[in-house]
């Protein structure tokens, strides 16, 4: 069979993007000559090969990679410089979000729906505690919310369900869709906002742990409210070098951890090898979440910090269960949103978008859909 006249570059690229330039050989026995052009890839291989490194097929036939670019800032802790550019898990990721929002706001526009209030309505300058604040009251949560709950998956349950309620899109997932031999690089991103006046979309990377996840969240709405796109990494919990994302970093904190709050408790408990772990139980967060604030507030020194940090980093990561249970229907109410695919199931049932358009949107088709439409109490007609 013929072979495919592809640039050794676009193949070398493919592999890069796809963070497999030291194993791809294992996969394709033929690689190295193909670099070389001693041989050419078949187009069926060369469709393995796209398949593999997650790679549109006609990017093989361009003469030099693409220059591929997000829709919006992506802050790196440690630099651009730390990275290849965007994965193709990243790439899809966003953009598949950014069709459900665009089709929510569409959606909302037609029902007459207005603009969210709270949308960059936090001003640059303004301090963290009364941006805090105000994100709580909107939420309709009171100071020590989260003391209420009796574990931190409770807690975060109550704020998904809060910030869904006013009418922010939100999806937890940790893999790509519903595929799950593509899982998102926590060290890529935590997480990433789109900022739209009427559907505002979080997106928390749920390979991460649970009780990381809160404070990606907290850092989340902060971004809705000054208004501001933008995909961050948040590496040990330090923002990166850019005004905004610290600005946020300072909102989340002091909205998951009040300052006065945790001051009272230090005093209370100055001394107890256990601080953290009791401020943890009662914030319903990370106790790096509480290391990282006591940090900020100059409780303890960057030395006991990172200390702290790499000794519980690997107890913490054992704990980083990206699914929502063993339950297929209910991990959807994270990975598609529930806001978002009761609208869409609404929609299919009055006619109003092709059943095609609705699998798509959600990524579940045929018996799936239905299932998932029934048990959201959306199943007659479907």
């Amino acid at each position: 069979m013929a072979g495919v006249a592809v640039s050794p570059e676009i193949l070398k690229w493919a592999a890069r993007r796809a963070r497999k330039e030291d194993s791809i050989h294992l996969q394709f026995k033929n690689w190295s000559k193909w670099i070389s052009k001693e041989t050419q890839p078949t187009l069926k291989q060369l469709e393995h090969v796209s398949k593999a490194t997650a790679t549109p097929l006609g990017f093989f036939f361009l003469t030099k990679p693409p220059i591929e670019k997000l829709p919006i800032p992506h802050y790196r802790t440690m630099g651009n410089s730390q990275t290849n550019g965007p994965s193709p898990d990243l790439i899809e990721t966003v953009q598949t979000m950014e069709r459900r929002q665009q089709w929510m706001r569409d959606y909302l526009v037609h029902r007459g729906n207005q603009p969210l209030d709270f949308v960059g309505k936090a001003a640059k300058g303004v301090d963290e505690r009364l941006i805090a604040s105000a994100i709580r009251k909107k939420l309709g949560l009171s100071n020590g919310w989260a003391s209420s709950c009796s574990t931190w998956q409770e807690a975060l349950r109550m704020l998904l369900q809060r910030i869904e309620s006013i009418g922010i899109l939100v999806v937890v997932n940790g893999v790509v869709g519903n595929n799950t031999h593509r899982k998102l690089d926590v060290a890529e991103f935590r997480g990433f906002v789109l900022v739209d006046e009427y559907a505002p979309l979080v997106f928390v990377n749920g390979s991460d742990g649970k009780a990381a996840q809160m404070f990606s969240l907290a850092h989340e709405l902060a971004h809705v409210w000054y208004g501001a796109s933008a995909i961050f990494d948040l590496q040990k919990l330090h923002p990166a070098d850019d005004e905004m994302e610290r600005a946020c970093n300072a909102v989340a904190a002091e909205f998951l951890v009040p300052e006065k709050e945790l001051t009272g408790m230090w005093s209370a408990f100055t001394g107890s090898t256990e601080l953290f772990q009791l401020a943890a139980r009662h914030f319903k967060v990370s106790e790096l979440v509480v290391a990282r604030r006591s940090l900020d507030l100059r409780l303890i020194s960057k030395d006991e910090f990172f200390d702290f940090y790499e000794r519980r980093l690997v107890i913490e990561a054992q704990g980083s269960q990206s699914s929502a249970g063993g339950n297929f229907y209910a991990t959807q109410n994270y990975r598609v949103g529930r806001r978002f695919a009761e609208a869409v199931i609404k929609a299919t049932l009055e006619g109003k978008i092709l059943y095609r358009e609705a699998y798509s949107l959600t990524g579940l088709k045929g018996k799936t859909f239905t299932e998932y439409a029934a048990r959201l109490g959306l199943g007659e007609g479907v």
